[in-house]
């Protein structure tokens, strides 16, 4: 990698002076920046070694690096410009926490974005030791297999100390899981992580899981998967517990204890905050944990394993096909976090999981799907592709890590997809109908917690199936792909194309599309016939293309952040979705009125440009039938930009408890090679909003 990239990484987000905070994750450097405007994706996404670049709401912007991830992220705080601790030394933590609550709407659905933070902040740091333990697990499931060693995780099996000692070495990271959880959310949630770590750690000494010795357990609150024995403490009753390997008990004392902390240091002198706030909150989280919070963690915990595992017993063909389709939407969007809570909680309470078998085919389709890319770049001679292809096909492959794949390949190629899902179907009918061909009553499982790669095939049961899905989940993700192009509207020689065209100028630049429109900077940077001739075959490729101006003051952010499925999900189509800060939504183009509802909540507008617009101002606003909306329009009025189309009541529709986001979709998105938002982040009515790319 080159010795620049750093450099070039900070001066792309906007400079050392607009970094609040710089974190990163197994593939992502993960940048909190004081304005998100300044960050340029399409530069980003040109830096040699960088896989792709995901602009987020709240001023948040990852920038996917892959396995070099932790090499970058220290050369970038070594540079001289972040000495000085970039925009964080002139912002303290409360000014950035009082500039987001500042923010208006968001805060009404924000709680769901920080929830999925909350979960992943707490899981991510230590993901590096739970592919390390899945390592040793997946060895000691391979002696097994060969005769070596006798079934290292059945019951009543004792292994020569030199295995069990090799044994020891997976069972440290999942035993004292508890106490790294507790630390980290204890951390995001900005509490001391160390006395997140020490209230945990009164749950699992030896001496307090022994104040229940020779107590007859019972089961907790009637639910049998939740076995504790009770005992009296203080003249109260004690559930006491086995907490390794639970993650619900340290994220909920977690949470907990960031409230407590926030109160304690309101009442308590800030010269006396470092002796007592601590003190009073082990004083105050110790008991609830031990009495309420740790139990109720365990019970939830059980809960769901026990419900999940139900409707696997029922048919372990709804999982094998559910998984693989719904994992593909899920990483994005930082869904599959909470699964992997139940991944261990399974484990922990059944013996075994059922998910991560079927989550095999959607990985190992994904890993299809880079290497049918990485084939068509060697074939192609695309360098640049042949790296970021090469290096992700190696995360996956080996390391079990999609991230690379997903956001440096998958989601800037919109061929890529479909013919992922296709794969994904493949596995899962294979596990499915192998589940039930081989009278399987859980489908494929596997007694640990690992990462679905090539070196972890060993680790599930049974293992002829279980390769025999992901290997055809991978074949067939990679065929189509090699059959049908990556490349969205562009030819295969597009690349040497725009080397030869050393002039152009990109023009609402898409990195999700390679089939971006370009124009020549000027007649001087042009080289000859040949090069002009080129650049206008290019323009030919490619239509028109027009923009969609904002109809609100706001935020914009993406279309994934809005709480509603349908909108989420890109069902109505593709847009954008802003947060208000105003009180009136205008027309965002030249048109007719095409649907002015009377509720106002809505409206359908056909502009000149071909562009089929939707405006929801707010979700569930229809419930309120009028109330707080002064409706301007109506059907078949001619608009033009600016124009009025509704104004309403913050006051009412907040106090109503409904969100005011409001997406803004293009109905008739398919009808066009692109629809991309112009940048995320603040935005004034009439700016532009998104560049749509008719086709040629």
């Amino acid at each position: 990698m080159a010795s620049n990239t750093a450099s070039e990484i900070l001066d792309a987000v906007g400079g050392a002076e607009n970094v609040v905070s710089l974190t990163h994750c197994a593939t992502r450097l993960r940048f909190q920046l004081a304005d998100g405007e300044k960050a340029d994706k399409a530069t980003v996404e040109k830096i040699p070694g960088v896989m792709g670049a995901v602009p987020q709401a709240g001023d948040r912007f990852q920038v996917v690096i892959g396995g070099a991830v932790q090499n970058v992220y220290n050369e970038i705080n070594a540079l001289p410009a972040m000495a000085g601790g970039g925009a964080a030394s002139a912002e303290s933590i409360d000014d950035i926490k009082k500039r987001e609550r500042e923010k208006g709407v968001r805060g009404k659905v924000a709680w769901i974005d920080s929830l999925f933070e909350y979960l992943s902040d707490s899981f991510r740091p230590i993901l590096g030791a739970l592919l390390g333990a899945s390592l040793f697990i997946t060895f000691m499931a391979l002696m097994a297999t060969l005769g070596v060693i006798p079934a290292w995780n059945a019951p009543g099996v004792t292994l020569d100390p030199s295995w069990a000692f090799v044994n020891l070495m997976w069972q440290c990271v999942f035993v004292f899981l508890p106490l790294m959880v507790a630390y980290n959310a204890s951390a995001k949630i900005g509490a001391d992580p160390w006395v997140g770590f020490a209230i945990m750690a009164v749950l699992m000494l030896p001496g307090f899981t022994g104040l229940g010795a020779g107590v007859e357990k019972t089961a907790l609150f009637g639910f049998e998967q939740a076995q504790v024995a009770i005992v009296t403490v203080w003249g109260l009753p004690m559930p006491i517990a086995d907490y390794s390997s639970q993650v619900f008990p340290p994220l909920l004392m977690a949470a907990v204890l960031g409230l407590v902390y926030k109160g304690l240091k309101k009442i308590i002198p800030a010269n006396l905050q470092l002796i007592f706030v601590p003190f009073l909150a082990m004083l105050v989280m110790i008991p609830l944990t031990a009495f309420l919070i740790g139990p109720i963690g365990v019970y939830v915990g059980a809960g769901l394993a026990s419900a999940l595992a139900a409707i696997n017993s029922f048919s372990p063909f709804i999982f094998a096909i559910v998984i693989p389709l719904a994992y593909p939407f899920m990483v994005p969007l930082g869904l599959h976090w909470p699964i992997n809570a139940i991944m261990l909680l399974n484990i922990q309470t059944l013996g075994y999981d059922f998910i991560q078998g079927p989550m095999g085919a959607w990985n190992f389709a994904c890993f299809g799907a880079t290497a049918g890319v990485l084939f068509l770049a060697w074939r192609e001679k695309d360098k640049d592709m042949k790296q970021t292809a090469t290096g992700a096909l190696a995360a996956g492959l080996l390391g079990g890590i999609s991230e690379p794949s997903l956001y440096g390949i998958h989601l800037r190629f919109k061929r890529i997809y479909p013919r992922m899902l296709v794969g994904c179907l493949t596995g899962g009918l294979i596990i499915g109908f192998g589940s039930l061909i081989l009278g399987l009553p859980n489908g494929i499982t596997t007694n640990a917690f690992v990462f679905t790669s090539l070196l972890t095939i060993p680790a599930f049961d049974p293992i002829g199936l279980y390769t025999i899905a992901v290997l055809a989940a991978f074949a067939v993700a990679m065929f189509l792909v090699i059959i049908s192009g990556y490349k969205d509207k562009e030819p295969a020689g597009e690349a040497a194309v725009a080397a030869a065209t050393a002039g152009d100028t990109v023009v609402g630049a898409n990195a999700a599309t390679p089939a971006s429109v370009s124009t020549v900077a000027g007649g001087a940077a042009v080289a000859g016939a040949a090069t002009a001739t080129a650049v206008a075959e290019r323009t030919d490729a490619v239509g028109e293309l027009v923009q969609i101006a904002s109809p609100l003051d706001g935020t914009v952010v993406a279309l994934d952040q809005v709480p509603d499925p349908v909108f989420a999900g890109g069902v109505m189509g593709p847009g954008v979705a802003i947060e208000p800060t105003g009180d009136t939504v205008y027309a965002p183009g030249k048109g007719v009125v095409v649907a002015a509802q009377p509720t106002g909540h809505a409206f359908g507008l056909q502009l000149d440009n071909g562009a089929e617009i939707l405006i929801h101002v707010g979700i569930d606003t229809v419930n309120l039938k009028g109330e707080g909306f002064d409706v301007k329009v109506k059907n078949g009025d001619q608009v033009d930009v600016g124009t009025p189309l509704v104004t309403f009541d913050r006051a009412v529709i907040e106090k109503a408890g409904y969100p005011l986001i409001t997406p803004v979709i293009v109905l008739n998105g398919d009808s066009f090679d692109t629809v991309d938002p112009v940048a995320l982040g603040p935005v004034t009515s009439g700016s532009p909003l998104l560049d749509i790319q008719k086709k040629a």
